[in-house]
Order: C-alpha cells, then structure tokens, then sequence
C-alpha cells in the first residue's frame, strides 16, 4: 500500500506524482510475487522500463497502460469513464416519446370475405 492514505494530489509535483505511481507498481508487483522481468516480459516492453517507471521516471503512458494491464489493475481507469448526465426534464421527455402501443398493421390483419346477407 501507498505511505500517505489521504494523499492530497493538487499539493504534489508532477515528479511526486510520478513517485507514487512508481511506488503503486512496484508494491502491486510485490503483492503478486512477480519479478520486475515476469512484469515486463506479461507487459511486452523492457525490464529497464519497469525499473524507470518504479523509480519515478518518466515513461510513456502506453507502458504505464501495459504495466497495469500486466498487473491485472485496469480497473484504475474506471475514474476516467464519461458518463453522460441527463437531466430530469430531459428523461421525462424521453418517456414521453416512448411508444405506448402498437399500431394497426393493414397488411397483417386477415380480411373477412362480403357475407352475402
């Protein structure tokens, strides 16, 4: 787990962020028992890039995407789902619209002959 559990992201640098993205990895890592090689070679990228990303380096972000793929961790990213808003006067509106019932079809119906009464 991380040291600080009330972390207060708008206070830390860019480099503190990187710190303690590092530092989730390596101790996700260790939880699972995996070696930085096992990590890297389930991510598809270099060992040194672990060691870098671990460390606080830089990186890109499609190793980090790959880092956490490999640690089964994608779920992380659930924070940066957009779900659109729909106001009540919006969804009543919608309700409105929504069909009631169905409509007469002309050529389903069976049409009775003339009765010759």
């Amino acid at each position: 787990m991380m040291d600080k559990v009330n972390t207060t992201w708008h206070s830390i640098s860019d480099p503190g962020i990187l710190k303690v993205l590092g530092n989730f990895i390596r101790q996700t890592r260790l939880q699972q028992n995996k070696t930085q090689q096992q990590v890297a070679a389930d991510a598809g990228i270099n060992r040194s890039t672990i060691v870098q990303i671990e460390n606080g380096g830089g990186g890109t972000m499609l190793s980090f995407i790959q880092i956490v793929r490999a640690l089964g961790q994608l779920q992380l990213f659930q924070a940066f789902d957009i779900n659109p808003q729909i106001s009540p006067l919006q969804l009543a509106k919608i309700e409105q619209k929504k069909r009631q019932r169905a409509s007469k079809n002309e050529a389903l119906s069976t049409k009775k002959p003339k009765s010759d009464w």
